[in-house]
């Protein structure tokens, strides 16, 4: 549901991240404000008033969820899980956590810091909005405060769900892991209750439709599909963990890859190679050495009219970290580092040489597979 996200500025050592329907809440929330919610509770005042007003809100909320998710990702370095960074879209944020929780302890106080974060930045905006009272501050100034306190309990409530993803999902899960010491059948049973809360959303969403709530109602229906599919991915990426995990990518690697070598030019990779067998990589090889790899990324990087005199050699990429893999590199992680950087093919490398190449196709595939086969049994 996201994409790669615009990196903002590094807070702690994470990139804060946004990604491009934030802006779309960011003018929805701040109209919301300007036009409807600041007017109602402060009558009387400038438009232009309100709209700083709004303005103000909508930085407090960016700041507000910005801090939910950073607490979720120091504590997730307290005990070494990898957080690539934290990224805010239209349902709010997400610290993106490389690789799940050591333990269900680790989960738990992971969890539980969000709506505890969010908790005490309510009670701080409390505080402040009695200060600006008591010191005879604008009364402008004194409703963003006090707004902000009631959206961050809200944000603590809500999150408090025992819905996953949620962090009271998290919770959930955390406690069943910790009951029975499978972490699969209590992502399960979490990720059913997430699927479930998600229905109640969408249904609640259908019934302010109904009722000509046309705003309110979409907004429900659209958290709600969130809910639901975000809990379906989080099975699916448990499952795929489980059948993956351990095992190396040797063992799911194609042995005997097409390559090219680094001579020919970039218009030869194309009709020769590229429209021939539908590949979206291949690795460069000379003299039965591993050089490179070049596909899709590498010849749109070259004009056009330059395919005929640029050669694969010039244009491909190198190995490295994010392209090429060692066949003991377990599955998982070959996995992750797909995501992490966009690549679908990895080639897969031993002193030099090309041993294989593993792709994302083949390992959906087998998933899909193993799926129908131990899923029904």
């Amino acid at each position: 549901m996201m994409g790669r996200g615009i990196t903002l500025f590094q807070l702690f050592g994470f990139k804060i991240k946004v990604d491009i329907s934030w802006l779309f809440l960011a003018v929805l929330v701040t109209s919301s404000l300007a036009t409807g919610v600041f007017p109602s509770r402060v009558p009387d005042l400038a438009p232009a008033t309100y709209w700083w007003m709004g303005i103000g809100g909508a930085l407090g909320l960016f700041a507000s969820i910005l801090f939910h998710e950073l607490s979720h990702s120091l504590v997730a370095r307290r005990y070494g899980i990898p957080i690539k960074g934290i990224t805010l879209f239209i349902f709010g944020g997400v610290a993106e956590m490389e690789d799940e929780p050591p333990t269900a302890k680790a989960e738990f106080r992971m969890a539980i810091a969000g709506p505890v974060a969010s908790a005490v930045l309510a009670l701080g905006f409390r505080v402040l909005a009695g200060m600006a009272e008591a010191l005879d501050i604008p009364e402008a100034v004194r409703d963003v405060a006090a707004y902000l306190a009631y959206i961050n309990m809200l944000l603590a409530l809500f999150n408090l769900v025992p819905a996953f993803p949620l962090d009271g999902g998290r919770m959930l899960r955390a406690a069943l892991w910790r009951w029975k010491g499978d972490i699969r059948w209590a992502t399960r049973i979490a990720t059913d209750s997430g699927s479930a809360f998600g229905f109640l959303l969408i249904a609640l969403g259908l019934f302010n439709l109904l009722g000509g709530n046309w705003v309110g109602g979409l907004w429900y229906a659209l958290i709600g599909m969130f809910v639901r599919a975000a809990a379906a991915g989080s099975y699916a990426q448990m499952q795929t963990k489980r059948f993956f995990e351990g095992e190396p990518v040797v063992r799911f690697m194609v042995s005997d890859p097409l390559t090219v070598p680094p001579d020919i030019s970039l218009q030869q990779l194309v009709e020769e190679h590229v429209y021939r067998h539908y590949h979206e990589l291949f690795p460069v090889v000379s003299g039965g050495r591993l050089l490179g790899c070049a596909g899709l990324r590498e010849i749109r990087a070259v004009p056009r009219e330059k395919w005929a005199w640029v050669s694969v050699g010039d244009a491909m990429s190198r190995c490295n970290a994010e392209n090429t893999v060692s066949p003991e590199t377990d599955a998982v992680a070959a996995l992750a580092l797909m995501q992490r950087t966009g690549n679908s093919r990895l080639m897969v490398a031993e002193q030099g040489r090309l041993v294989g190449l593993v792709t994302l196709k083949d390992l959906l595939r087998l998933i899909s597979l193993k799926m129908d086969l131990e899923g029904g049994a």
